[in-house]
C-alpha cells in the first residue's frame, strides 16, 4: 500500500476563502481569545496554527504507517490549518455554546512586572500558597480573595484582570520577589527573551513486542487498541483525546467522585463544556491512587491495555510503584507515555510545569491561550503513534519539549492583509454553516476530528 499525505491546506473543510496564518488566525477565533487580555482581536507572535497544523499531519502520517503494519487499507490523511486552529479554541469554543455560557471576559493578565520592568509570571495551584505570597507583600485581604479564581481559572478563560494585585508587584524589585516566592511556596519564573529551541519533541526507548494487533472492522488507525489514561487539565486529555480520534479506546483513571473538572462552569448538560471538549467519547472508571488496592486496579487494567498515558507530578510514578517497569511486568510491550511540564531539563525537583510558566521560562511569545498545552497534547499523542509504530515501550515528552519545537519555528515578523472578518464571537462563529463540516454538537458545540484519512 502507498502512503501519502495529503499537502496540508489552509481551509480544509471550512467553507472560507482563507489565505494564509493571518486569515486563519482571525476566522477560527485565535485573535479572538488571545486579543481577550487586550480587549481586542489580537494576532498571536508566532504562526501558531501552521506549526499545530504541520504536527497534526506528521502525526497523522505516522498513523498512517502504524495503520498499514495492521493491513488497515487506508493510504492518505489530510489535515489544514483551520482545523488546527479549532482544535487550538476547542474549549473556549465549547464554552462559549454551553448552557451558561455567560462568564467575564475583562482584559488584563499576567505578564508581571517587578519595579525595575522585569516581566515574570507566578504559578500556585494551592490558595494557602496564594494566600502566604500576597500576605507576604502587605496585599488587600480582600483583592487577594477576588483573585484567587480568576487566576486559578486563567488557563481556561484566556484573561486575567488583577489590577491591585499587579501594581503591588510592580513595587518591588525581582530579587525581593524572588526571595518571597521562594519563602511561600509561590513558583515564580523570569520571562526568557532568548527563546529555547534545542529540547527534543519526544523521547523513546525501550524496545517492545508487536503492537499491531489483526485487522479491526473500523477503519481507523488505532481502532481496537486501549489506551489507559490518568490525566489532569489540558496536556494529557487533549492528548488521550486525539488518539480516540484515531480510534483507540480510551479509559480515563479519576479520582473517587470524578475529576473536580468535570463540575467547573460554564455546564453544558452535565459536565463542564470544557471538560467535555477534551474527554468527550472517553470511558471512566474512578480508582483512588492513593491506596495500595486502587494502584492494584491500575495494574489490572494496564494488563489488558496498549498505552499507559499519565501526566502526574515528579516522582508520583515512583512514590505508587507505577513506573514502566512495574506496568511492563503486567503487561510485557506496553507503551508508556508520561507527559511532563519539565522533562529532566530542570531537575529532579521543578518548579511547578503549567502552561504560562514554561512559556515565560521557554521565550515562546507570551499569551493567556493554552498553547503550550495543546501544543504540547499534539506531540504527547504522536509521540504514543511513534512509540507504537517504531516498537518502543517508553515515550517522554513535556511543555518545555513543545515549546522548544513552537520556539524552531520563525517569528512573525509583519502582518498580512486580512481577506476576512475577524471573529469576535464563539458562539457566532459555531452557528456560521461554513464551520459545520469541522464541529459537532454534543451539549455544546466541540470540534471534529482534525484529520480525514481516505482508503
Amino acid at each position: 500500500m502507498t502512503l501519502s499525505l495529503d499537502a496540508v491546506s489552509v481551509a480544509g473543510p471550512v467553507d472560507l476563502p482563507l489565505a494564509g496564518e493571518q486569515d486563519v488566525q482571525a476566522a477560527c477565533g485565535i485573535m479572538h481569545v488571545h486579543g481577550r487580555r487586550f480587549g481586542r482581536p489580537t494576532p498571536l507572535g508566532l504562526d501558531y496554527a501552521s506549526i499545530v497544523a504541520a504536527e497534526l499531519a506528521e502525526l497523522g502520517l505516522e498513523a498512517l504507517r502504524f495503520a498499514q503494519a495492521r493491513g488497515i487499507p487506508l493510504h492518505s490523511v489530510s489535515t489544514s490549518l483551520a482545523q488546527a486552529a479549532l482544535l487550538a479554541v476547542a474549549q473556549y469554543l465549547a464554552a462559549a455554546t454551553a448552557d451558561d455560557p455567560a462568564e467575564p471576559h475583562s482584559p488584563g493578565g499576567p505578564p508581571f512586572h517587578s519595579a525595575e520592568g522585569i516581566a515574570f509570571e507566578i504559578e500556585a495551584l494551592d490558595p494557602s500558597v496564594w494566600q502566604r505570597f500576597w500576605a507576604a507583600l502587605g496585599a488587600d485581604d480582600r483583592a487577594v480573595s477576588q483573585g484567587w479564581r480568576p487566576f486559578l481559572h486563567r488557563f481556561a478563560t484566556a484573561t486575567c484582570p488583577l489590577p491591585r494585585l499587579a501594581e503591588v508587584l510592580a513595587a518591588y524589585p525581582l530579587a525581593w520577589l524572588t526571595d518571597i516566592a521562594r519563602r511561600t511556596g509561590m513558583t515564580l519564573v523570569r520571562v526568557s527573551d532568548q527563546p529555547i529551541s534545542y529540547v527534543p519533541a519526544f523521547v523513546l526507548s525501550g524496545a517492545s513486542g508487536d503492537h499491531r494487533r489483526g485487522r479491526p472492522a473500523e477503519l481507523l488507525p488505532l481502532s481496537g487498541l486501549v489506551v489507559l489514561e490518568s490525566c489532569r487539565r489540558v496536556q494529557g486529555p487533549l492528548a488521550g483525546h486525539l488518539l480516540r480520534l484515531l480510534g483507540a479506546t480510551v479509559l480515563r483513571i479519576e479520582p473517587p467522585g470524578g475529576d473536580p473538572l468535570r463540575w467547573v462552569p460554564p455546564m453544558a448538560g452535565d459536565t463542564s463544556a470544557r471538560f467535555r471538549a477534551l474527554n468527550r467519547g472517553k470511558d471512566v472508571v474512578e480508582i483512588d491512587l492513593g491506596t495500595p488496592g486502587g494502584r492494584q486496579e491500575v495494574l489490572d487494567l494496564a494488563a489488558s491495555a496498549d498505552v499507559f498515558l499519565h501526566n502526574w507530578a515528579p516522582g508520583k510514578a515512583e512514590q505508587w510503584s507505577l513506573r514502566h517497569t512495574d506496568l511492563a511486568r503486567v503487561r510485557p510491550g506496553i507503551v508508556y507515555a508520561h507527559a511532563s511540564g519539565w522533562g529532566t531539563a530542570l531537575g529532579p525537583n521543578p518548579p511547578l510545569g503549567t502552561d504560562f510558566v514554561v512559556q515565560a521560562h521557554s521565550g515562546v511569545p507570551p499569551s493567556l491561550m493554552t498553547i503550550v498545552d495543546v501544543f504540547g497534547g499534539v506531540v504527547s499523542a504522536h509521540g504514543v503513534v511513534a512509540a507504537l509504530t517504531r516498537g518502543a515501550t517508553r515515550v517522554d515528552s513535556s511543555l518545555l519539549s513543545a515549546a522548544s519545537r513552537m520556539n524552531a519555528w520563525p517569528r512573525r515578523r509583519c502582518a498580512e492583509p486580512l481577506t476576512v472578518p475577524v471573529c469576535d464571537d464563539l458562539a457566532a462563529l459555531a452557528a456560521d454553516p461554513r464551520f459545520a463540516r469541522a464541529l459537532v454538537r454534543d451539549e455544546c458545540v466541540l470540534v471534529s476530528s482534525p484529520w480525514e484519512f481516505t482508503s
